[in-house]
Order: structure tokens, then sequence, then C-alpha cells
């Protein structure tokens, strides 16, 4: 199992990460889901990277391919990530996100 907050992107959340961010950006941008948006997040346990990919879609929707914006949805997830959930439009279908890909 992965270190606590450490759990790695699905390839579904790098698809949609590397469609936002422009490749100097994605390092960092890897970095904030993996250590900030992981299973460190309050509620979600022992969530592994498809687990996570709920919350994970949502921070990248709402980053628009921004890094500041991108890091302050990882502290919204912090925070409370229903209300990212909600933000994002995914707070009233637990499959909305899957549907989701920038575009």
């Amino acid at each position: 199992m992965p270190a606590p907050g450490h759990c790695p992107l699905s390839f579904a959340t790098r698809r949609r990460l590397e469609a936002l961010f422009r490749a100097p950006d994605r390092e960092e941008a890897t970095q904030l889901l993996v250590e900030g948006c992981g299973n460190n997040l309050p509620l979600s346990g022992h969530s592994d990277e498809f687990q996570l990919e709920r919350v994970r879609f949502a921070a990248l929707k709402l980053s628009g391919g921004v890094l500041s914006r991108l890091r302050e949805a990882v502290r919204l997830a912090q925070t409370d990530a229903r209300d990212l959930l909600v933000a994002a439009g995914f707070g009233d279908d637990v499959r909305a996100h899957e549907d989701w890909f920038p575009g």
C-alpha cells in the first residue's frame, strides 16, 4: 500500500492531467495531486488511485490547466472534498466525473 497521501495517479487521471497541462507544468501538477490530493484527504481512508478519481478529476476540472487554480482546488479538497465535488458539478451523481474529459 502506498504511503499516506502518496497514492499514484490512475491512467484516467493522468490522461486528463496531460490534456489540461502544458508539458512544463505536468510534473508539478502530478506532484500536487499525488502528495496533496491522495489518501491523506479527510474521509479518504485507504482509498486507491481509482477511488480517488472523482476528487482528483474535480480538482483538475476546476484548475482549467492553471497550476495556481489546481493548488486552490487541492486546498479545498483538503478542507472538505464534498465542496470541491459540488463546485466541479460532481456532487449529485457519483459517476458524473467518469464522463468528464477536458475539451
